[in-house]
C-alpha cells in the first residue's frame, strides 16, 4: 500500500465540515495579557505529550486554512472581563482562520469558540482539570468537547471526555473500545498506548478507520521505507529483464548452431 497517497485520499474523505467563523482574526487587543510567568509544560511527560500531539493535529489540519490548532495560549471568552480567561494545553477551532498568528484568542472578536479542548493532567492542575474546567469549557465558554488524559506512566491511567448534547446538558463520553474515545467534532479517534522507553502514556489521534496520524519523523520513515521498497522492486525488475535477455541470447545461440549444421 502507498501509505502517503492513500492517507491524502482519506484526509479529504474524513475532514470535518463546518461553517466559517463570523468574526475576524484578531492578533492582539490592548489591555489583555498574552503571557504569564508559568512554564508551558508542568513536567517532561507533559511536554512530550503536548509537543507530539500538537504536531500531529497541526500536520493533519494543515490543508485547511480555516482550522486553528492552538497550543497553551490564552483564550478570553467574555469581552471586558480579563478574569474570564483560560489557557488549554491544546484547542481546535473549526472555522477560524489559521493565520495570522495570535498572541491570544478572543472569542467575541473571532466570532467562534474552540470546538474541542484537551488538557493533559499534572499534579498541579489535576483537580481543576477534572472538575471546574468541565463547567468552564462546556457551559461558560460553549466548547463542544473536552478531553483529559494522564500522560505520566507512573500515575494511574485516566482518559476521559465530555460533550454537550442537543439539550446543552454535559454528558461524559462512553466507548466500547478500551482506551479510546471518538471526537464527533473533529471526526477523529483518540487512543493511548504506553511508550515504555520514555515512560509516557501517549495519547494519539487516528482517522475513523484506525489509520494513525503521523509525526514528521514517522512520515519520513514511511517515505524511506516506501522508497526502499520501490528500489527493491526496480532492482528485481532489472534482474528479471537481464535474465530474459540472457535467455534470449542463449536461445539465439542455439538457433544459430542448428542453422549452421
Amino acid at each position: 500500500m502507498d501509505y502517503i497517497n492513500d492517507f491524502e485520499i482519506k484526509r479529504t474523505k474524513y475532514m470535518p465540515i463546518f461553517p466559517k467563523a463570523t468574526g475576524h482574526p484578531t492578533t492582539y487587543i490592548e489591555g489583555y495579557p498574552s503571557e504569564d510567568d508559568e512554564p508551558m509544560a508542568a513536567n517532561l511527560y507533559h511536554a512530550e505529550q503536548i509537543s507530539t500531539f500538537h504536531e500531529q493535529l497541526k500536520r493533519y489540519f494543515f490543508t485547511e486554512p480555516h482550522i486553528l490548532v492552538g497550543l497553551d495560549s490564552f483564550i478570553y471568552y467574555s469581552e471586558g472581563d480579563m478574569k474570564k480567561c483560560v489557557a488549554p494545553d491544546i484547542f481546535v477551532v473549526l472555522g477560524a482562520k489559521k493565520y495570522p498568528l495570535r498572541r491570544s484568542f478572543y472569542t467575541w472578536a473571532e466570532g467562534a469558540v474552540p470546538d474541542t479542548v484537551f488538557e493533559f493532567l499534572s499534579d498541579s492542575t489535576i483537580d481543576e482539570d477534572r472538575g471546574r474546567k468541565v463547567q468552564i469549557y462546556l457551559q461558560e465558554m460553549g466548547v463542544k468537547e473536552y478531553f483529559i488524559h494522564q500522560p505520566n506512566l507512573e500515575k494511574p491511567a485516566e482518559f476521559r471526555g465530555w460533550y454537550r448534547d442537543d439539550t446543552d446538558e454535559i454528558v461524559e463520553m462512553r466507548s466500547d473500545t478500551p482506551r479510546t474515545l471518538f471526537s464527533e467534532r473533529l471526526n477523529l479517534l483518540f487512543t493511548w498506548k504506553e511508550e515504555v522507553d520514555v515512560k509516557v502514556r501517549l495519547l494519539r489521534p487516528y482517522l475513523p478507520d484506525g489509520t494513525p496520524i503521523t509525526t514528521s519523523i514517522e512520515e519520513k520513515q514511511l517515505r524511506e521505507i516506501a522508497e526502499a521498497k520501490r528500489d527493491i522492486a526496480e532492482a528485481k525488475v532489472k534482474e528479471q529483464a537481464e535474465k530474459i535477455r540472457e535467455q534470449a541470447a542463449e536461445l539465439e545461440r542455439l538457433r544459430q548452431q542448428l542453422v549452421d549444421k
